[in-house]
Parts: C-alpha cells; sequence; structure tokens
C-alpha cells in the first residue's frame, strides 16, 4: 500500500452513467477521476467519451461518486474532443484529457499537482490508484511501480500496470508526494500514464482559459488546509516529510504560502506578463544579457515561480542557486505590477507582507531590492532597463517552396528588434490553400508570449512576393464559428500586421534601402504610383496610346522619387504587371509601400491614390504609419457590418409599409414622411458606399533595412533547466 493512500482516497472519484442506487457490480461504471480543487473533477478523456453525445454538449452526464456522496458533473474543458457531439473519434490521442465541472461539491479533499515534468534521471518509483472491478466487485485498487522512461508524451510505468477501470486515475511520486501524472492504459509490458503537466494543452481549447481559475482554487484549497488547525492530514506537510534535505529552492510550506497568495490577485492578461517578469528577475539577478525564456507558455502567476527554480550564477564553477532570492523577487514584482495595473488591495499587501518576513535572511542587496519593489524604502537594488512596450514581436518567415508547391514556414519572437527565437517551424512545408489553418496555433502562442499588459505584439511576415497579397491581416487566431472576442477578431483589427521582404533581406542591405529607410523616418512622407502609365506613338499623331512602364523604366523614376516617396498601387502585387513594379520598388530600395491584396474593378482607383496620399501626409513618418492604417482596418470592418445590416432591412417591394420602406431606405426616425415618399424609396439603389471602402484589403509593406531576417548561429538555448508547469 502507497503511504499516501489516506490522502488519495478521499479525492478519488467512480466516473459513471448518472443514476441512483449502488451499483456492486459496476454495470454503470466507466472509469476513475479525482479531485483537483473543490468543484472540479479530472480524468481521462475516453473515461467520459462512454456517455456518448450527451457529455460533449456539455450536459451533466457525468455520474460522480465519491466519499462524500453522488452527483452529475458536465465536461468543461476536453482534448482531444469530437469535431460534433454525434462523432466517435477512432482513438485518444494524448493528452487524452477532460475536466469536469462539478459545481455542488466545495467541502471535499483535493489531491496536490505536479509543478513540473518529472527529470527521469532514475527510476521514479509512483504510486498508482482508481476503482476497478478485476477481481468482479467495483472497488479502489492500489499499486506501487516506477516510471522509467518518457515515450512521446506518455510516461511509461513498469513493475506494475493500471489494471481495467484505472484509467483517469492519479499517479502519485512517491518522492515528491504530488500527482504527476493520470493513467492511460497498458500494453503487453508496460503502461502509459498522461502527465500532469498535459494539462497545459487544454489552454488550447475552446474557453481554456477557464484553467487558470481551477489551478488558482487548487492552490487556495491547499493554503487553507496547510493553515488549518485540525488534525487531519494534508499534501504539503507530507511534502516537507519526504523532501530530501539536500533539495535546493522554496520548501513545500513556504511554496505553499506563496501560491495561495498569488492566487488571490487578478491574473496575468497573458504568458507574456509572467515571461516579463521572470525576464526582468533574471536580468537582475545574473545581468542584463540573459537571453529570454522561450520554452514555456505560462498562464497563471505561480507558473513564474517554477521558471526560476533552477536559476544559478553563470560562469561559476560551483555556481550557487540563486532561485530562492530569485523567487522573492519575483513575488515582489508581480505585486508592484498588479499594484500598477489594478491598484493597491488586500490581497497585494498580504503578498507584500509574507515577501518582506520571508527575505529577512536573504543579502543585503535582495532586501534593498524587494523593499524598493515594494515601495518600503529608497533602495531598488540593481534595476533591470526595459522599455514599455510589447515582450517581443512576432516574426513569421516563409520560403519560396525549393520544390514543388509546399512553402517552409517558422514563426518566431523578435526581442528589441534584434534577438529572435524560434517557436515552431516546418522545413518541409505546406501548400498555400494550408498555411492560415496551419500557422494559426503557433502564431497564437508566440502572440501569447509576446503581449505584455496593454501592449499588443506585432506581426512581422516575411514573405516571397508571390505571396505578398495573402491577406494576413484578416486571419483570426480562432476559428470562425468561436464567440465574438478578442481571439476572434482579424488580427489586422487587433495589432499591427506589416510585410516585408524575404529576398532582399538573405543579403545585406543595399545603401538605397538605408537611405530611402532613414528619410522615410525624418518625413514628410508622399504617394508616387508604384506603376507608371506612359504616352506612346499610336496609328497617327492625334490618336496617342497608353504604354505601360518598363520594370526598368520603373526602376529608374523610382530610384529618382523624392526623399520620402511611398510607391502605391490599387491592384495586387503578387503576380503580372504589380509584381514586376514592386520588384522595381524594392530594388530602388523603398522600404514602404501600399497596395490592394485583393481582386478589385479597380473603378475607385483615384480615390484610392487620392486616399492613400492623403493617409501619407498625415502620418508624416513611418514610424506614425501603424496607428491610421490599424484604424481604418477596424472601420473598414464596421463599415463592412454597417452595409450588411443596411442590405438586410433594403427591399424595394412597392406594396411595403410606408412608415417601414422610409426609415430602412433614409435612416429617419419617427418623421416617415408621405406615401408618396414610400414611393420614392421603393426603386432606390442598394445603401452607397461607405467612406472607408477604398482602404478595404489594404495591405502595408513596412520593411527596414535593420530589423533580423534570420536566428543569430551564436546563440544557444535560453538558460532553462526543468521545465516549468
Amino acid at each position: 500500500m502507497s503511504a499516501f493512500e489516506s490522502l488519495v482516497r478521499p479525492a478519488l472519484v467512480r466516473i459513471a452513467a448518472p443514476g441512483d442506487g449502488y451499483d456492486p457490480h459496476g454495470d454503470r461504471y466507466w472509469g476513475t477521476g479525482f479531485f483537483i480543487a473543490p468543484g472540479w473533477v479530472l480524468t481521462c478523456a475516453h473515461v467520459v467519451a462512454k456517455g456518448g453525445s450527451a457529455v460533449w454538449r456539455g450536459e451533466r452526464a457525468v455520474g460522480i461518486v465519491w466519499d462524500g456522496g453522488v452527483t452529475t458533473g458536465e465536461v468543461a474543458l476536453a482534448s482531444p474532443r469530437p469535431a460534433v457531439p454525434e462523432q466517435e473519434l477512432d482513438g485518444w490521442d494524448f493528452p487524452d484529457l477532460a475536466l469536469v465541472r462539478v459545481p455542488d461539491v466545495q467541502d471535499v479533499s483535493c489531491v496536490r499537482l505536479s509543478e513540473r515534468m518529472p527529470v527521469i534521471a532514475e527510476p521514479i518509483p509512483v504510486s498508482l490508484h482508481g476503482w476497478s472491478r478485476e477481481t468482479g466487485r467495483l472497488g479502489i485498487r492500489d499499486a506501487v511501480g516506477e516510471i522509467h522512461g518518457v515515450d512521446g508524451e506518455a510516461l511509461l510505468l513498469r513493475g506494475t500496470q493500471p489494471v481495467k477501470g484505472l484509467s483517469g486515475g492519479p499517479v502519485v511520486d512517491l518522492d515528491r508526494a504530488a500527482v504527476i501524472g493520470l493513467n492511460k492504459g497498458r500494453g503487453a509490458d508496460e503502461g502509459a500514464a498522461v502527465p500532469i503537466t498535459s494539462l497545459r494543452q487544454l489552454y488550447r481549447a475552446r474557453g481554456g482559459r477557464l484553467l487558470s481559475d481551477v489551478i488558482r482554487e487548487h492552490d487556495r484549497h491547499h493554503l487553507a488546509r496547510y493553515r488549518s488547525l485540525s488534525a487531519e492530514s494534508d499534501w504539503t506537510r507530507a511534502q516537507i516529510r519526504h523532501r530530501p534535505p539536500t533539495t535546493q529552492g522554496l520548501d513545500p510550506g513556504s511554496r505553499i504560502h506563496l501560491y495561495g497568495r498569488l492566487a488571490e490577485l487578478p491574473p496575468p492578461t497573458g504568458p507574456g506578463d509572467v515571461l516579463h517578469l521572470v525576464d526582468e528577475v533574471r536580468e537582475r539577478m545574473v545581468g542584463l544579457n540573459v537571453r529570454p525564456l522561450l520554452e514555456a507558455t505560462p498562464h497563471t502567476w505561480r507558473e513564474g515561480v517554477g521558471l526560476l527554480q533552477e536559476l544559478h550564477e553563470p560562469n561559476q564553477e560551483s555556481a550557487s542557486d540563486l532561485s530562492p532570492n530569485a523567487v522573492l523577487v519575483y513575488a515582489a514584482t508581480v505585486a508592484r505590477h498588479v499594484r500598477e495595473r489594478h491598484g493597491d488591495s488586500a490581497a497585494i499587501r498580504s503578498l507584500g507582507s509574507w515577501v518582506t518576513d520571508a527575505a529577512a535572511q536573504t543579502p543585503l542587496v535582495v532586501r534593498q531590492t524587494i523593499g524598493g519593489l515594494l515601495g518600503h524604502g529608497r533602495h531598488g537594488g540593481p534595476r533591470a532597463v526595459r522599455e514599455a512596450g510589447s515582450r517581443a514581436d512576432v516574426l513569421i518567415e516563409i520560403d519560396t517552396p525549393p520544390y514543388g508547391k509546399r512553402f517552409p514556414w517558422r514563426v518566431k519572437l523578435l526581442f528589441d528588434g534584434h534577438t529572435i527565437r524560434p517557436v515552431d517551424g516546418n522545413d518541409e512545408g505546406v501548400e498555400r490553400e494550408q498555411l492560415y489553418e496551419t500557422l494559426r496555433q503557433p502564431l497564437a502562442e508566440a502572440l501569447a508570449q509576446g503581449d505584455y499588459g496593454e501592449h499588443l505584439a506585432a506581426v512581422e511576415a516575411l514573405l516571397p512576393r508571390e505571396l505578398f497579397d495573402e491577406p494576413l491581416d484578416t486571419w483570426r487566431l480562432s476559428p470562425d464559428d468561436e464567440l465574438f472576442d478578442e481571439r476572434s477578431l482579424p488580427l489586422g483589427q487587433r495589432r499591427i500586421v506589416v510585410i516585408r521582404d524575404r529576398a532582399r533581406n538573405e543579403r545585406p542591405p543595399a545603401p538605397e534601402w538605408h537611405k530611402r529607410w532613414r528619410t522615410a523616418g525624418l518625413g514628410p512622407l508622399k504617394a508616387v504610383p508604384l506603376r507608371a502609365e506612359t504616352l506612346g506613338a499610336g496609328r497617327d499623331a492625334h490618336t496617342p496610346r497608353i504604354r505601360r512602364e518598363t520594370p526598368r523604366q520603373a526602376w529608374v523614376r523610382l530610384s529618382e522619387a523624392e526623399d520620402g516617396s511611398v510607391p502605391v498601387f490599387c491592384g495586387q502585387v503578387g503576380s503580372g504587371e504589380g509584381l514586376k513594379a514592386m520588384a522595381a520598388a524594392l530594388a530602388a530600395g523603398h522600404p514602404i509601400a501600399l497596395w490592394r491584396s485583393g481582386a478589385h474593378d479597380h473603378a475607385d482607383c483615384v480615390e484610392f491614390h487620392e486616399r492613400a496620399g492623403r493617409l501619407l501626409a498625415e502620418a508624416a513618418r513611418a514610424e506614425r504609419l501603424h496607428a491610421p492604417v490599424l484604424s481604418l482596418r477596424k472601420r473598414v470592418a464596421a463599415d463592412a457590418d454597417a452595409d450588411t445590416d443596411a442590405y438586410d432591412d433594403f427591399d424595394p417591394d412597392p406594396d411595403m409599409n410606408a412608415a417601414t420602406n422610409a426609415t430602412a431606405c433614409t435612416g429617419a426616425g419617427t418623421d416617415t414622411g408621405t406615401d408618396d415618399d414610400a414611393g420614392a424609396h421603393a426603386g432606390d439603389d442598394p445603401p452607397a458606399r461607405s467612406e472607408h471602402a477604398w482602404a478595404s484589403t489594404l495591405a502595408v509593406l513596412f520593411d527596414p533595412p535593420d530589423r533580423p531576417p534570420r536566428e543569430d548561429p551564436l546563440q544557444g538555448p535560453p538558460m532553462l533547466g526543468e521545465e516549468a508547469w
């Protein structure tokens, strides 16, 4: 029997078809789960799938039986899950997790979740727990084994295997006194478990941000149990008893005190908030030249603690452990950040008071730094140099297909305009039609790491010229059928989205490019045609004909254009004459250009050039162009919605009620006019073209010569130890 049985068993639940009464033979039994926070049960997705379509529709169709009673729950998050409730999946790939909401169960014992992926230098002793009817009667089964390796996303078990029915039950690390996984299944010679750190993948599911609230409730629960004066055993004290004396970092008691207080704060707006503060602390502790973290995508303040647990002094043979002090500085940094964003509160003061007490025995410089962050004194310690703005921008790199039609791609983070770190990529590439769906998730993860507070990461797309008309500004981070929120909005309506040229960024910048960028920064900006037409001789002197400018003629004209000139084109530039003209502009060194990425009938090209010229003149300088373009894209979308509503209301039926017709066509209020007025409106044209329609599908080349096109080969991976949960 496991030494943790008394802690695990009260948290175990039997998952079954809903129904009253005793079920000794398990006829309605599906599998095992366990409470991770009051009101929340974790299990495997394939366990709840036995409930069929009702489960996937979000109904309270999951029967829950535990030490304290019987109830029903509903699946809040799951991965994988069927695309439609009636679908049956052929298999259950990792993470194979389901989070079940049980709102009427609050007074319950919960397991303690591990914070990090286990490092398997040697086999890890574990215990397995769950319900089973392997012996003929339904009952709790416990077993002891060890994790001896990792295969892909699976933890490999040996010495014992999960018996039938234990799927979804907890796997407890007997050395660290925490749940490190869930039983998933068994093979011929070994079993498999889902790492508890795979919970992070549920953030990608629809409504995944709910998981942050669950983890905060988990920490509140365990702090309350640790502070309780009752004689009940609790997980934190078990961790203290089993902690080796040589273990570095915060002790379990201090850690749960910190986590419980962090749980009371307003949550971070995204991973970039946490990573920004962690980077700041690392700079304070080890110097300004540390590389930014990339491996983690934290969604809670407590995850920043895990990212600092392996911090050591650089360039020393016996580097001392900086993590306890770094964690305290991080906690004070979070308190300062939240106070600046949300104002003072009891939760912030509680965190500050705890940090002050915990720092009593730290070196003077650490105490001074913490005091400065908390506003307790004049000393702030070594100050990290950080400018206001996003933590990083996002660089999308797409290459010309080396063969066939598949475009290799990479998504990277661009720090301080110069340092780049890879996030994801595929050198085999995908076809053009698949780029949007393929890049959606890597782009979402990179943007989440780049955003900081109110500052959103920009998107720079380094593209081959044949993709210049790809409508990147209309891409969405969530599927189009999602609820209306910031993730469902097109990228170009929330953040800066610009295009850069892949070809010329593969070689050192030409002098013309540097000069054009310098003068664009000084201003003023003015529009010039990307492609011009010339008069040529016709059949006679009275009938001249229009001749298209040759690429070389375009290059000469654009090379000699005034400083601050910006090529403008009322059409697409990814093919045909537009592509040739764009090549001439790039060869002439132009870093900025405006054009239309979508197909148009060109009836409004005069207006397009006039409005684009006005836009550039009002922006005046390169750096001031982004804000008006962002505003234009928002207004174009709003006008399109208004036009759609107007078309829906428009009905040229002459028998239409006079009042309704007059209101629909003129926008009048209660003054509906006469029957004659109504007749006049009945045959009118649809609503007029909107004021901002000229900017529909507006694309922007914004390509400074000093932005890096590729990763610095001299940089190694970020300094990071074990992956943090």
